[in-house]
């Protein structure tokens, strides 16, 4: 049978005026990448990787009549692909027709897939739910990304191809920080994987579950100095929870499962190191992994002694306070339904704002330097504190000398700064139906106050303060008050706000009033430059809420390429860019210590201007009476958006 017979096909790959006598280019048919020469009046076809080290022959020369491969010099003949005399390693050669209408080379069909160890990885990543990837795909992670491209077509994962991997885990941090469940960030070998390492701490130090995966060089270079070649374990040993290398004869599917479930259960980063050669390693009967029979339930009710210790002194409280940290997340109900009962104001963390509404008439704001009077008043007013899910950062100021009941499933957190007067380990939404249980049997005192209506004068102290501060105008630009002012009015209900790190978020701690939003922050580790790629991660976990990033202009400067990825993804983005052409945190801490500000100022674009080229929406706002129309228009926008806010930077 000849070359042309059978399956397979002629396809075109070139006119004949595109490729002149004596010279070589790559060309594309189907997925298989050919070399295509002209020399002396005749056209070959070879495949693209030299046999040596598979250098692309389509980027050579042709050299007195032999094809010279660019990377070690390696000769062939242009049109058969036989080397010199002495030598027996040569390319495949096509056939090739010159037609009247061009050059057509004949091609096989591709061989059917083999499934391998990544599509054995892949699917027990979404086996077990995950369904987001965030990434770049390069040289040493090929055979990986192709299983994810394969469940991409079938419509059981979706990858979003970032311009900075640091943004990737960002973004799968902020994912796992919304939903509870991990979401993945990918990159090469070498600086691809190091570049997560800045939003892995992130998800670490905030308990977010988030699973990274690295490519890695071929094994028989691992360790010997090769091109990017990093002992990326070690690298990655102090903020992963979890982390293997995938061996050629690993459990593949196990790995993938343990890697899930740790970041799952322990709340953190699972890395699993996958080498070039291992991802592409045939495996066509191995059943992948899944969550069934994996997991325990958490929802562990704490010791019946802790417990009666906790209701006595509770039902002897007459001004109870409820501090609620970022671990109360997903209880709210039940914590809400023991303030309603206990007549208890409820204050945040910092990173748990909006977990309860500021209008609902027990919701105190924020705790610490980011907070509100209204909360700092009712906690030293407090008889007992009882803390669901917070660490007790020194941020958030929680008065160690009160009575305290701490309730957390980690027992480490537990007197974690300081003893508390009863440690409670139990879930979150357990303990608090359980206290709540216990101090409706025992009773409350006769005198016990109800504390709403201290909640509500604090509010309208702090409400007329911040109306004050909504006329600041040192002729500088927009006061933040002002411009949380219009978000507290404009965001939706639903919305999900990421913020990034600096002055804007501590205004934003302040002034904004949450109503149902869910806020997400680098919480512990404070990154500046979180919040726009943040908001992409929120947008994957909740396409269908309202997205909000707000940041300053130095955070946003970190990560400004993402905003071409939203675009690229339609993401539905309103950014509220609070610009004031300095790091203006960074200033205030100089002044704070007597120091002269230095190497603060910042050079920035018209903003509003580089979102349209971008193919955003951008919006310039220099006075406080355009804010309310560009943001309206920001927010009705169905991509990304992006409001340039000019604010005084003394003005937070």
């Amino acid at each position: 049978m000849s070359a042309t017979e059978g399956d397979g096909a002629w396809m075109r790959v070139a006119g004949l005026d595109e490729l002149p006598d004596g010279r070589v280019k790559t060309v594309v048919a189907g997925h298989c990448a050919i070399a295509l020469t002209h020399c002396d009046g005749r056209y070959g076809a070879l495949d693209n990787h030299c046999p040596h080290q598979g250098g692309p022959l389509g980027e050579g020369s042709i050299e007195k009549g032999w094809l010279r491969c660019p990377w070690h010099g390696y000769d062939y003949d242009p049109v058969e692909g036989t080397p010199p005399p002495g030598f027996t390693d040569q390319p495949e050669a096509f056939p090739v027709e010159v037609r009247e209408d061009g050059v057509y080379v004949w091609i096989r069909p591709p061989a059917p897939h083999v499934r391998t160890v990544s599509d054995v990885m892949v699917e027990t990543m979404v086996a077990w739910g995950v369904t987001h990837v965030f990434g770049m795909v390069g040289h040493s992670n090929l055979g990986f990304a192709d299983a994810m491209r394969r469940q991409e077509e079938a419509g059981t994962l979706t990858y979003i191809g970032i311009r900075h991997e640091g943004a990737a885990a960002f973004a799968a941090s902020a994912y796992g920080k919304l939903t509870g469940r991990p979401a993945a960030c990918f990159g090469i070998a070498g600086p691809g994987s190091t570049n997560l390492l800045t939003g892995l701490y992130d998800a670490k130090v905030d308990g977010a579950p988030v699973l990274a995966l690295s490519g890695q060089v071929p094994s028989k270079v691992l360790g010997r100095g090769a091109f990017q070649d990093l002992d990326l374990r070690a690298a990655f040993a102090d903020v992963a929870t979890y982390g293997q290398t995938v061996l050629a004869g690993s459990d593949h599917a196990e790995l993938m499962t343990l890697a899930i479930k740790h970041a799952t259960v322990s709340g953190g980063v699972a890395h699993l190191v996958l080498p070039d050669e291992v991802q592409v390693q045939p495996a066509p009967d191995v059943p992948a992994g899944g969550p069934a029979g994996r997991t325990g339930r958490r929802e562990v009710a704490p010791p019946p002694e802790p417990l009666a210790e906790a209701v006595d002194l509770l039902a002897g409280a007459r001004r109870p306070v409820i501090v609620v940290g970022h671990g109360a997340r997903f209880d709210m109900p039940e914590v809400v339904r023991l303030a309603e009962a206990l007549d208890a104001p409820v204050l945040t963390t910092f990173k748990a704002k909006g977990q309860i509404s500021d209008r609902h008439p027990l919701g105190c704001g924020v705790l610490g330097r980011s907070g509100t009077p209204v909360a700092s008043w009712v906690m030293n007013e407090s008889d007992a504190l009882v803390v669901f899910g917070a660490s007790f950062a020194n941020h958030t100021g929680i008065a160690p000398y009160k009575p305290i009941i701490q309730v957390d499933l980690d027992p480490l957190a537990l007197g974690r700064f300081h003893p508390v007067t009863v440690p409670l380990l139990g879930h979150v939404g357990v303990a608090a139906r359980a206290l709540l249980d216990g101090v409706l049997a025992a009773g409350r005192p006769a005198d016990a106050v109800d504390q709403r209506a201290d909640v509500a004068e604090r509010w309208a102290i702090w409400r007329e303060e911040k109306r004050h501060r909504l006329d600041d105008d040192q002729g500088r630009g927009v006061a933040s008050a002002a411009v949380f002012d219009a978000m507290s009015r404009l965001v939706p209900d639903d919305a999900v706000i990421a913020v990034d790190v600096g002055n804007n978020t501590y205004s934003f701690g302040r002034y904004f009033e949450c109503t149902a939003q869910s806020v997400l922050m680098s919480g512990y580790l404070g990154s500046i430059g979180f919040g726009f790629p943040a908001a992409m991660g929120a947008w994957a976990a909740a396409p269908d809420r309202p997205i909000v990033a707000v940041t300053g202009d130095g955070g946003f400067g970190q990560y400004l390429a993402e905003l071409t990825t939203a675009v690229k993804y339609g993401m539905g983005i309103t950014h509220v860019l609070l610009n004031n052409s300095q790091l203006g945190k960074i200033s205030k801490e100089q002044r704070a210590v007597e120091m002269a500000v230095w190497q603060t100022s910042l050079v920035n674009p018209d903003f509003a201007a580089y979102a349209q080229l971008c193919g955003a929406f951008g919006v310039r706002v220099e006075h406080r009476d355009d804010l309310d129309a560009a943001l309206a228009a920001a927010l009705a926008h169905p991509g990304p958006a992006l409001v340039d806010v000019h604010t005084d930077a003394d003005l937070v």
